[in-house]
């Protein structure tokens, strides 16, 4: 296999946010009179985007959820990047990737707008597409935002992989037909990951980066 393309999972990827969407949750949970979450909670809940995010962090109390949602995006929107941070070795590690052309994709659950903005912030010039949730594609493990980011790449899908940290991840990957490479930095174990199909573990950017290199 030659490595021309990469997918890269958001959170638990390439930024540590987790802290910043509890933040966001627990001021929409507050707002609405609801018990608020604690940040291991909130790492079990992300993942599959914020609808899901918020339906799970409100439990039983169905009727709070609309309201509950738009507080969040508001607040949110305003507050994404309190305590977000790359990861370590991540800056340097990509900027190796893109210095051999290799063509490197974001693609999150995240609301498409925040993750452009945190793209740009962080990753400027570096990732040639940035693609979050919208009304054009299902979700992440539908594979077809995946499948549409390969076409703009122009390259088949033995030429691609997935790189995240999550059973969405793997999941996707599976779905669309492409080798995913988990990583154990983020927010899900190696023991989670190996139960949910992982195959290739990194426990480190520069490692993850090293191999892709090799075989690119």
């Amino acid at each position: 296999m030659t490595i021309k393309g990469i997918i890269f999972d958001l959170d638990g990827t390439l930024l540590y946010t987790l802290e910043d969407l509890k933040n966001s949750v627990n001021y929409a949970l507050k707002s609405c009179n609801l018990k608020e979450i604690t940040l291991e909670q909130t790492r079990n809940f992300v993942g599959n985007g914020i609808g899901k995010l918020i339906e799970r962090a409100i439990e039983n109390n169905q009727k709070k959820y609309l309201e509950c949602l738009e507080i969040f995006k508001q607040h949110y929107k305003e507050n994404s990047n309190i305590t977000t941070k790359p990861y370590p070795m991540v800056i340097e590690n990509l900027k190796r990737l893109k210095e051999k052309n290799i063509k490197l994709a974001i693609l999150s659950n995240k609301i498409d707008s925040e993750v452009k903005k945190l793209s740009k912030l962080y990753f400027d010039n570096i990732f040639d597409i940035s693609q979050g949730e919208t009304a054009k594609f299902d979700k992440k493990p539908d594979p077809k935002s995946s499948e549409f980011i390969i076409k703009q790449f122009n390259l088949k899908k033995e030429e691609v992989i997935f790189v995240g940290d999550s059973e969405v991840d793997i999941q996707t990957a599976k779905n669309a037909s492409i080798e995913c490479l988990s990583v154990t930095w983020g927010y899900k174990d190696k023991d989670f990951l190996i139960k949910n199909g992982a195959v290739h573990i990194y426990e480190n950017f520069k490692d993850l980066t090293d191999y892709i290199i090799e075989n690119s």
